[in-house]
């Protein structure tokens, strides 16, 4: 017995060893010294855990490109490194040469994510082009979470940006029973590029800045005042006096924009994308579920899913937004109506009918005649409806315009009124993707 307990604890402890040796790295230095470094979230995430997502199992195949074996010194690294067009600081040094060698044994995850890229990255850059970011951020969200959506960390922070439900709501994204706005592409990406505008703002630096988007403000703040708040401190001042998770996560963010910008060079092949690129959003007016839109617009509820990660119960709620491939956004118009009336739902407002139900349930507490009832229901309901409907063809008659501002897109412009951007194109004759700021533009 002692024997099989001394066993069990033997091979737990080799178990937990080789777990702990893949989530850090280890860097010698020239000193000798040797330092730990934990692993960001995404870099955590398998291979074959990326390839089983949906969204990459079903979009994406292997690239057909010729795998070459190839290797880099670190005078080519830093000289690819300085060609990257930005004002982000790319050292090379022990630590940053870890990341990136980390990243090239990666191949397979690399490939996955070179190829969901094409779907996610001009998001991340149109909301980074909003606040006048680097565009180069783009690459957070390879390390927060390997370009999936549907990614949570131990602690809790959930999609591509990781963010947690108190950040996320200072930065007006809703989580409640239904929706988690932290899984939505477009909102969690407005919502990084603001956040991180005001981190720089803050700090003044880009290393920092990131820093703090890993372990916040407050502990940067603290590295700062331990170091004497020295003028233009940077992350590389601080770096032994941050928090032990933070300080690989600039390392893996230079790594990270190295490798999606030279993996060729490494005989990277990405996978081919098939990810519905044409996407666009309408606004639901209605509570509708998956499985309903699935069965009147010929889209599977898995892409649906993957489309929407934001809605936890496959429900989208009246007054959110349903992403859907372009092609198929007539169709939901066109067919809304129908969908509520085939499961249903009726055109009449829902406070109209709860009054309605409500004023039957009291007549019948009072009264023992039921026709008398029934027929006073009926009357309301019938002059309820015939409001509703009225108030409805006249808000519907009735344009519906907004005030163009700086930095706005058409697309952006879409997403935030719950419309599209062909639609906006056909209202105010808009041939190109050019939009003034200061100007109205009409969007119903």
């Amino acid at each position: 017995m002692k024997k099989t307990g001394l066993l069990i604890i033997a091979l737990f402890a080799a178990f937990s060893t080789s777990v702990n040796a893949q989530e850090v790295l280890t860097v010698e230095e020239d000193s000798g010294k040797v330092e730990t470094i934990d692993l960001p979230e995404g870099m955590l995430i398998s291979e074959e855990e990326l390839n089983d997502d949906y969204a990459n199992k079903t979009n994406l195949t292997p690239g057909t490109g010729t795998v070459r074996e190839l290797s880099a010194n670190d005078s080519l690294i830093i000289s690819r490194l300085a060609r990257i067009p930005t004002t982000i600081e790319m050292p090379l040094n022990d630590v940053t040469r870890k990341f990136i060698d980390k990243y090239i044994s990666m191949r397979g995850s690399v490939a996955t994510m070179l190829g969901s890229s094409n779907f996610y990255f001009p998001i991340f850059e149109d909301a980074l082009e909003r606040y006048g970011l680097p565009l180069e951020l783009r690459y957070l969200p390879v390390i927060e979470s390997a370009l999936r959506p549907s990614a949570t960390s131990r602690v809790g922070a959930a999609g591509l940006w990781q963010f947690m439900i108190a950040t996320g709501k200072r930065y007006g994204l809703e989580v409640n029973t239904l929706v988690d706005e932290r899984r939505d592409p477009y909102k969690a990406s407005d919502a990084a590029a603001h956040y991180l505008s005001d981190l720089y703002q803050m700090f003044n630096d880009w290393g920092l800045a990131i820093a703090a988007y890993n372990c916040g403000e407050g502990n940067v703040q603290k590295a700062l005042t331990r170091n004497g708040n020295q003028d233009g401190a940077d992350y590389w001042t601080v770096y032994n006096r941050l928090p032990h998770e933070t300080r690989g996560y600039v390392p893996a963010f230079i790594a990270a924009t190295y490798i999606m910008n030279y993996y060729c060079e490494h005989g990277i092949v990405p996978h081919d994308a098939t990810l519905p690129l044409a996407a666009d959003t309408v606004m639901v007016q209605r509570e509708v579920s998956f499985s309903q839109i699935s069965s009147s617009c010929s889209v599977s509820v898995d892409e649906l899913r993957s489309l929407n990660p934001q809605y936890r119960k496959d429900i989208v709620p009246a007054g959110y937004m349903l992403c859907l491939p372009s092609e198929k956004i007539n169709d939901y118009i066109v067919y809304e109506d129908s969908i509520c009336a085939k499961y249903g739902v009726t055109p009449i407002s829902i406070s109209d009918v709860r009054r309605a139900v409500t004023d039957d349930i009291n007549e019948s507490r009072t009264t023992s005649t039921s026709s008398s009832s029934k027929s006073s229901y009926n009357s309301r309901s019938s002059r309820s409806s015939k409001r509703s409907s009225r108030q409805s063809r006249r808000n519907q008659s009735r344009p519906v315009t907004t005030n163009i501002k700086n930095g706005d897109t058409l697309s952006g412009i879409a997403a935030r009124t719950g419309t599209t951007v062909a639609n906006l194109r056909k209202l105010n004759g808009i041939k190109g993707d050019n939009i003034r700021a200061g100007a109205t533009i009409r969007v119903k």
